[in-house]
């Protein structure tokens, strides 16, 4: 009797372990039109900034590091891109993949910007995948829908062409 109930177990394990990964979203199932994944900035100065709060906002979640030089290339023009629009209901949300060691390094970097940053902390986003190329970023539009996913963008780097293309014209679609 107990071997039965050791592999009754085993078998629950299994199905619950099933259970839980085929209800995970991965980086693989973001969709365009479809809700984006839920995401919370904890920023530098303690604040805490919940994705699904900004309704209403046009909203760039971005990933970034210090020593990421394209990243370092495209902040300034996002931070400028972020601040000609804000009264338009544009908001930036960066993270950064920086360990805490290198935490003035990005407290340096995160002076120079007009948006929110914070550490991210661990790599592996639920619902936007293991961020392992940067920078990478999601555009979702005022009813909280994805409309740009970085995974597919040949460019990851953020352009002024490509900010007028992607988030523009969002902006003139108030709710």
């Amino acid at each position: 009797m107990p071997r039965v109930v050791a592999r009754c177990l085993i078998c629950l394990r299994a199905v619950l372990m099933l259970a839980a990964f085929a209800g995970a979203v991965h980086a693989n199932d973001l969709v365009i039109g479809e809700a984006a994944p839920p995401i919370t900035l904890h920023t530098l100065d303690g604040k805490n900034i919940d994705l699904g709060e900004l309704r209403g906002k046009v909203v760039i979640v971005t990933f970034w590091a210090t020593w990421c030089d394209p990243c370092r290339e495209e902040l300034p023009l996002l931070s400028r891109y972020a601040q000609a629009h804000a009264a338009q209901g544009l908001v930036v949300l960066g993270f950064s993949l920086d360990e805490p060691d290198r935490l003035e390094q990005v407290r340096s970097v995160a002076s120079t910007l007009s948006f929110p940053v914070g550490l991210l902390g661990d790599p592996h986003v639920p619902g936007y995948g293991r961020i392992w190329h940067l920078p990478v970023s999601f555009t979702v539009d005022r009813n909280g829908r994805l409309v740009d996913n970085g995974w597919k963008d040949k460019q990851p780097a953020w352009t002024a062409e490509r900010l007028d293309q992607v988030v523009t014209p969002l902006l003139g679609t108030a709710r």
